[in-house]
This record gives structure tokens, sequence and C-alpha cells, in this order.
């Protein structure tokens, strides 16, 4: 276990330490659960206090199909739920109920990191899955006192942050250190495949809490995970996470990239980002179509710009010898040029004036988190390198239609996050040396 895990564990309390300690030791994967309530509605006395006719999320309910059970079972994440319900059912009063969810919503994160260290453990799926299946118990919680739907659903965001890393973010202070935030999503598409996983997930959870040696001196890295929801966007999860890291103060960022899923085979450094939502059905099946919407109380500069634009160091990105993918700058938008009323594709970027219609990283979540990430930077000023890299797509190997994994799959994550690194690496490279 990492020196920085220890520490932070300290400070989490004896209790907790338990629970982390547990989750850190999850089985890797051909490893089988000691249960199989990951996915179901909890066994034993913790049971007695939920309401399992409670409704549940969209998520929530691929729980019940084959994958995402199996996925929870080989891992060792179906562990999760039943410790869960069991604290849960003993609190007598939203405090501790608070400290329970805080408790567990932090060891899953911190269980999955270091589980991802494992060569053999780096799979972005069971946090996923575990995450929906404790959230799916918070919503049937009976407790033994009054709990208002406003504080449920409070506690439900407190499981949202903890287990995605968001309010975990721990950047040392001073100059000898620069400071790289990385975020990446949960898998998504998943009605088509429930075993789908996502490489920008798996890379965030292998980076988090990572020092690392660039030719401009060592980075520390830190990350976090986004929610597949349009929902969440519009309320502003990004720029709420981000916020405290991009304000001045000497944890400040010096760098930033937003990573996601996209095209098949290749990386690409996405240049220009547009503030149009495309409509694509999300985790929840929801769909959303528009400009894109920015909280009240958000930074933003005004008017709201049609594009903005990376500042990660495509040049020394692309092409670049840093693994089996090729990298590319890609340049290329959708808009709808300055006194036009048909979408037009532009290889090279958005013309003066023009309404978005997809940036280059599409007009889906991808496109946006970029979007808003970069925005918040430039309403901040603040003069880093940052943007949007797009992984190659993770792919089950040829003729694989229901195992939850193969060789090549395997292969294809350990490829990816390790080129991930390598660029994330050669990014901070650029950057001036620690004075």
């Amino acid at each position: 276990m990492s020196s920085r895990t220890s520490s932070r564990l300290t400070r989490l309390g004896a209790v907790a330490v338990t629970t982390v300690l547990a989750y850190a030791s999850l089985a890797v994967p051909g490893a089988q659960g000691a249960t199989r309530a990951g996915a179901g509605a909890g066994t034993g006395a913790g049971a007695r206090c939920l309401d399992t006719s409670a409704a549940v999320t969209v998520e929530g309910r691929r729980l019940e199909r084959p994958a995402p059970r199996e996925i929870l079972d080989r891992s060792g994440f179906d562990r999760a739920r039943p410790a869960f319900v069991r604290d849960l059912c003993a609190a007598r009063s939203l405090p501790a109920a608070k400290r329970a969810v805080d408790r567990h919503a932090k060891a899953l994160w911190k269980g999955a990191v270091e589980r991802a260290r494992d060569p053999r453990g780096g799979d972005d799926r069971p946090l996923y899955w575990a995450r929906l299946s404790l959230d799916t118990a918070l919503r049937q919680w009976k407790p033994g006192f009054p709990v208002s739907d406003r504080e449920r659903d409070a506690l439900l965001a407190r499981l949202e942050r903890g287990s995605r890393g968001q309010d975990s973010v721990a950047f040392p202070a001073g100059k000898k250190v620069k400071r790289i935030l990385v975020t990446g999503f949960d898998p998504f598409t998943l009605d088509r495949d429930t075993r789908i996983g996502n490489p920008s997930g798996a890379a965030a959870l292998a980076l988090d809490g990572t020092t690392v040696r660039t030719e401009s001196g060592p980075a520390r890295i830190e990350t976090v995970v986004f929610p597949v929801r349009w929902r969440d966007f519009a309320e502003g999860t990004v720029e709420k996470t981000l916020l405290p890291h991009f304000t001045s103060g000497p944890r400040r960022i010096d760098m930033f990239t937003t990573i996601s899923q996209g095209r098949p085979g290749q990386f690409d450094v996405e240049r220009f980002n547009g503030a149009w939502r495309g409509g694509f059905a999300d985790n929840e099946n929801a769909s959303s179509t528009g400009t894109v919407p920015i909280p009240d109380g958000i930074p933003s500069p005004a008017p709201q710009p049609q594009w903005t634009v990376t500042s990660l160091p495509y040049g020394a990105l692309a092409g670049s010898g840093t693994g089996r993918f090729p990298v590319v700058d890609h340049t290329e938008v959708t808009e709808i040029p300055k006194g036009g009323t048909e979408p037009v594709v532009r290889e090279n970027g958005p013309t003066p004036g023009s309404q978005a219609r997809e940036g280059g990283g599409g007009d889906y979540l991808s496109n946006e988190i970029a979007y808003r990430a970069t925005l918040l930077r430039d309403a901040l000023r603040l003069d880093v390198p940052g943007g949007h890299l797009h992984t190659p797509v993770l792919d089950f190997g040829k003729g694989n239609t229901d195992e939850i994994t193969d060789p090549d799959f395997e292969r294809n994550r350990r490829d990816i996050t390790a080129q991930t690194r390598t660029l994330v690496v050669k990014a901070a490279g650029t950057l001036k040396p620690q004075g």
C-alpha cells in the first residue's frame, strides 16, 4: 500500500482503516467473491432495514443482469454492499449515517485505486457496479429515524463524490512538484453491452496519487471520475469539482487533462471544444440537446463562447512514439457558419462567428467536459496546459460475445493505460522546470 494511502487512512480513523484495508485487498480477476449480494437486495440481518420495493435508478436496475454480477463476484467488490448495509442499518442518527456513507464511499475509491495498481487488476468496471450497488441500498434504506428526501439526496451526493475521488484530491503545496489533475469517465452504452469498461476510468484509477518523473521535474497526479449523465453536468459537477484546484493558492494545478474513450485504434488530442449538446442517450437513457448550460454561480466568460481551444502541447504529443497507438492532433469540428443555417464540417477548426454543433470530441459528454474545463480555465485566466485526450476504444477479443474478459481485452486495457500515462508525463515535461 502506498504512503499516500496510508496517510489518508490515518485521517479517516480506526473504523475507516478497517474498511479501506478490506476494500484494498479485494481479489484480482479470476478470484471469486464471498457473496453475490453486491447485485441483490442484501443478505443477513442488515437486509432488515431495506425496502426492496423502493424505486431505484435506470443504472441501478442493470445490476440484475448477469455480467455486472459476475464482474462484482470475480473482483471481490461484491463484498462492498453487505458491509455498507450493515453499517447503514446500525446508524441511529443522520450524522451516523453520514459517517457510514463517507467511510464506505472513500473506501470504495481507495480500494479501486489500490487494485488498479496491480497489473492484473486495472479494471474500472468493479468500481462502477459496486457504487451502483451502494446507491441502490441507500435508496432502499429504511432508517429508524426521520430522513427527508433532501437529506437522502444529500447522502446520495456524498456517496457519489467520495466514491469518485472528487473530495479526496490532495496535492502537495509549493514549487518542488508540479500538480496535474486528470479526469476519467464511467462505462457507457451499457444497454448495448453491460460488460463494457471505460479505459479513461481505468487510467484514472491507475494514475491516482502517483508521483512521476518528467523532463521538468517531479509531478503529482491526482484523478477523479465523472458520471455519464447529462443532468449532473448541467448541475455543475465538473466545475464544482475542478474549481478548488483551478483557483490561486499553493496547491493550484499546473496542468489538467480530461480523458474519455474515443475512436478505435488511436488517441486524439482534441484541439477545439464546442458549446453544443447533441442529445445522445446517457446512462440514465436521458437525452439533452442545445447549448451547454452553465449553472448560476460558476465563473464563465460573458457572453458564453461557442468554442474553446486546448492549451495542451498537442504538437509535442501528436505522432509521438508513446506506445502502441498513433496519437492524432484532431482539429475537425462541425459548425453552422455565420449567416448560415446548415451544419458544415470543417477540417481545420471553426470559422469566425460560427455556431458549434460538434467539437473535436463530438457533441456528447466527452466534448462537454472538455468545453466546461477549458471554459473555467479561461474564466479564471488560468495560464496552464489543459484540454481533452480521447483514448482508443477498449475492445474485447475477436469472437468474444459473452465473456466478461479475455486476453485481448486485458492487453488492450493495459496498453491504453500505459500510453495514457506516458502522454500525461510527456505533456508535463513541457512545463517550466521548478525554480
